[in-house]
């Protein structure tokens, strides 16, 4: 039997977050219950003291359930014992997303299940109320629930392990670049991919990976729409075009037009997974597509990268998106992440007819914004008809036959790219992780 045959794809909501699908070893605290509608959930709880390390649970229920299930034990993860015992059915909803009015007592079976196995923690660690867990007193007492007392080993371990599997996929991964914009609707996506097929188009193994948790675009714009995520034994497979390996939020979707309606953890554990467990092989190159702004998704990307050769930072030419934009520029300077460059898109339009230049979006704000911060100026990228038709029919501009002024200007910043990478070789930043 071929590898091919044993490729299964991917269903969404039991395999999204794997890590809490399953039984958890030496749990300290567990619960299963039954749900009036037959459905079942079973919830390990393993805690810090007063912090809850680490959730997982098991149902077998509908994929609502196991939906319902993931994001509860996502949500639990990291904050306190007495906050779980606050989350409420709504919490679930609002952050699994779109399910169906009669499906949401999956939601409540879930935190109903989930709370069970607090409560079931505590019975069996009864915490000395007079200790109150406060570290700078007790002198890391070793009493049953301190919060100073040392994690488990078992917690220690999978921790390491996850690490470790982390840092092996990116020590195949030669240069990391990531794609920043503080402003909505600059022509992001359409640089990321871009760059990403030119550099592929030159021989280069160059993965692309889309963490725009909320509007992916990257699978329309490789006409790779309605690719189920696929799954072996050795993690989650992108998918190839060429050289270009890439991943997207948009193949874990039952439906393109699905909304992903989640907060901050679920999208950092996504982010997470999509770097640990697709197997993206060796690369000279992996192009990171980040969503506008300086939140959650660039955040956790550059803290899990660790290594980057940089960033690049896209703007149009008025003021209204430069001021955004040079948002951008000082989340990379506070993160000690050195900028690439800066490229300005929608320059100005050439009409096909008479030939005349129209600076639509006026002129020059690229320019000023890497002067002013002494960085880089890529190049400008003009208004062409051509990238919106690539765009829509999933080709990029830089795998279409023939050659054009837009075509060129690609060209020019991946080349610009290469050699200041090639320079660069890697940026370890030493004062990412305060602003956690």
């Amino acid at each position: 039997m071929s590898d091919d045959m044993n490729i299964q794809p991917m269903p969404i909501p039991s395999k999204l977050l794997p890590s809490n699908f399953g039984p958890l070893r030496d749990a300290d605290g567990n619960a299963r219950v039954k749900g009036p509608c037959g459905d079942t959930m079973e919830f390990w709880v393993r805690a810090n003291g007063s912090t809850v390390a680490q959730v997982t649970y098991t149902t077998d229920g509908c994929d609502y359930s196991v939906v319902c299930g993931s994001v509860a034990a996502s949500l639990a993860t990291g904050i306190s014992l007495g906050m779980v015992k606050e989350l409420r059915q709504q919490d679930v909803l609002a952050a699994a997303g779109r399910v169906p009015p009669d499906h949401e007592h999956c939601a409540l079976l879930a935190v109903r299940t989930l709370i069970a196995a607090i409560e079931d923690y505590d019975q069996r660690h009864p915490r000395d109320i007079s200790c109150k867990g406060d570290t700078a007193n007790c002198g890391n007492c070793d009493r049953e629930g301190c919060a100073s007392r040392p994690a488990p080993q078992d917690a220690q371990a999978d921790a390491d392990s996850d690490n470790w599997m982390l840092e092996a996929r990116l020590a195949r991964i030669r240069h990391r670049i990531i794609i920043l914009s503080g402003k909505g609707g600059v022509g992001k996506s359409t640089v990321a991919v871009n760059l990403a097929a030119t550099l592929a188009e030159r021989g280069h193994r160059v993965g692309l990976l889309d963490v725009d948790i909320h509007g992916p675009s990257i699978p329309t714009m490789l006409g790779l729409t309605d690719r189920p995520a696929m799954a072996d034994g050795g993690g989650i497979i992108p998918h190839a075009v060429g050289n270009l390996q890439v991943m997207s939020i948009g193949f874990l979707l039952r439906q393109c037009d699905d909304p992903v309606i989640w907060r901050g953890p679920m999208k950092a554990n996504l982010i997470r997974q999509f770097l640990k467990d697709v197997s993206w092989g060796e690369l000279d190159y992996l192009v990171v597509d980040c969503p506008p702004g300086t939140g959650d998704e660039p955040l956790s990307v550059i803290q899990l990268l660790g290594r980057l050769d940089g960033a690049i930072v896209v703007t149009t030419p008025q003021e209204v998106a430069a001021a955004d934009v040079r948002k951008s520029v000082n989340f990379c300077l506070e993160l000690g992440l050195r900028i690439l460059g800066v490229v300005e898109n929608m320059t100005s339009f050439a009409c096909p007819h008479c030939g005349g230049i129209t600076s639509v979006f006026g002129a020059g704000a690229g320019e000023r914004i890497a002067e002013a911060f002494r960085t880089p100026f890529l190049g400008k990228i003009p208004i062409d008809p051509l990238v919106v038709l690539a765009c829509d029919e999933g080709m990029p501009l830089a795998a279409r036959p023939g050659s054009s002024t837009t075509a060129e200007a690609f060209a020019a910043i991946a080349s610009r790219v290469t050699q200041l990478v090639s320079d660069n070789n890697g940026v370890s930043r030493s004062n990412v992780m305060k602003h956690t």
